[in-house]
């Protein structure tokens, strides 16, 4: 499972460095022909990187949550589930010393 989660991530990965190069091409292809200024190329392409910032942000994101559901499926404690078990313990360590007074 992790191997093809791998493959896809640099499948992924390839097709997003080739668009941006084609893109980045294309760009170049319109300021030679005067249909863009170097200033609006430039804005053009830092709005297609930051969309790209936001969809890998998006990307770790539901990756994040896919792997709490995993692990949720098949019984590992989370760090959150570990850190209320901790809570309850101190909180019961507690009581049994204001009962031993």
């Amino acid at each position: 499972m992790n191997d093809l989660i791998k493959k896809g991530f640099l499948l992924g990965l390839g097709a997003a460095v080739t668009s941006k190069e084609k893109f980045d091409q294309k760009l170049k292809e319109l300021v030679d022909q005067n249909e863009l200024t170097q200033e609006e190329a430039k804005s053009v392409m830092q709005g297609f990187m930051d969309k790209g910032e936001m969809k890998k942000d998006e990307w770790n994101s539901k990756q994040y949550e896919q792997a709490q559901k995993f692990a949720k499926d098949i019984g590992l404690a989370t760090k959150e589930d570990i850190n209320e078990l901790r809570a309850r313990i101190t909180q019961l360590e507690a009581m049994l010393d204001k009962n031993d007074l």
